[in-house]
């Protein structure tokens, strides 16, 4: 599989969202999700400390084949964040790498991201606990999530001021479907600054596998039925979301290929994307989505897909 560098890490295009990992997942199964991707050229593994038992559950599956794989957490959102601590604090940035290690069962984290901004902690301090582990060798390269533009200006800016390391990547939620980073002005940050974005919801939590119909009723058991009447759902179960779907599996059936292989082209094709994080709960939907990423669309591809993007 093609690998792309993230600072200086070399991970695969497709990586594998580990979310399910200790929850929908047990651990056998689990471990024959990361065994089934490390044996299709997947390394990269992206996931949190607020991801439930996900940490625990994906350090035991790795054992034995450790230096096969990327690890990518992330610290500050949530519930992982106890009471009394501060998510972006120095103090609570060394607890939560300490948690994170002893939990993943590793002495280093590949990749280390902010989980979501923090207006109370100045981002000098975060940057500068930060730096802190890379210079004990706990932690290689770091990250954010959910910033905005602005807040990647400054925090380039800040890390250049005090010489400190910057965010080698921001994700956001990014898909076919959801454009954001191309009209808030986060995609031009990541040009300007030399930072990669890893998008998550990249199929739309199932919208571009061909799962969801319009018309249809949710699959039971499904996410976005679990999530139907939570804010959550909202963002996914919209008229406009589904007719764009249907457009586009129907485009994609017109060039002999799947919604799935559309929606995860699209995305491994863009430069500024170093890895596309897709969930998978059996070694078959690795395999798909394996085989998914292998699309070369042609300008005429993209145009007509930009055609078919949701009405506003």
């Amino acid at each position: 599989m093609e690998t792309r560098t993230i600072g200086n890490l070399d991970v695969s295009v497709l990586g594998l969202g580990c979310n399910n990992f200790g929850g929908k997942l047990d651990a056998k199964a689990t471990e024959a999700v990361v065994l089934s991707a490390l044996d299709h050229g997947v390394t990269y593994f992206d996931t949190a400390d607020a991801y439930g038992d996900s940490e625990n559950v994906l350090g035991r599956a790795l054992r034995g084949r450790r230096d096969e794989a990327i690890i990518a957490t992330k610290f500050g959102s949530g519930s992982a964040v106890p009471e009394g601590e501060v998510a972006g604090s120095a103090a609570w940035v060394a607890k939560a790498a300490d948690r994170s290690l002893r939990q993943l069962g590793i002495d280093v984290i590949d990749h280390y991201q902010m989980h979501k901004p923090d207006p109370t902690t100045p981002i000098v301090e975060t940057l500068g606990a930060l730096q802190e582990l890379i210079d004990a060798g706990k932690v290689r390269e770091i990250g954010c999530s959910n910033f905005t533009a602005d807040m990647l200006k400054d925090m380039v800016t800040v890390a250049s001021k005090n010489g400190l390391t910057p965010f080698a990547t921001v994700q956001n939620r990014y898909s076919v479907l959801t454009r954001g980073p191309e009209t808030d002005g986060v995609l031009d940050a990541c040009r300007k600054y030399n930072i990669g974005l890893v998008p998550y919801f990249p199929l739309e939590s199932g919208l571009l596998t061909g799962k969801y119909r319009k018309g249809a009723e949710l699959p039971s058991g499904s996410r976005l039925e679990e999530w139907a009447e939570l804010p959550h759902g909202a963002m996914f179960l919209q008229e406009t979301m589904f007719d764009a779907t249907e457009a586009l599996i129907d485009y994609a059936e017109s060039r002999n290929r799947t919604i799935l292989e559309l929606g995860l082209s699209w995305l491994a094709e863009l430069p500024e994307i170093p890895s596309v994080i897709a969930g998978a709960t059996t070694p078959e939907q690795i395999e798909a989505n394996v085989v998914a990423c292998s699309w070369t669309l042609s300008d005429e591809d993209r145009n007509a897909i930009e055609e078919l993007r949701p009405a506003k």
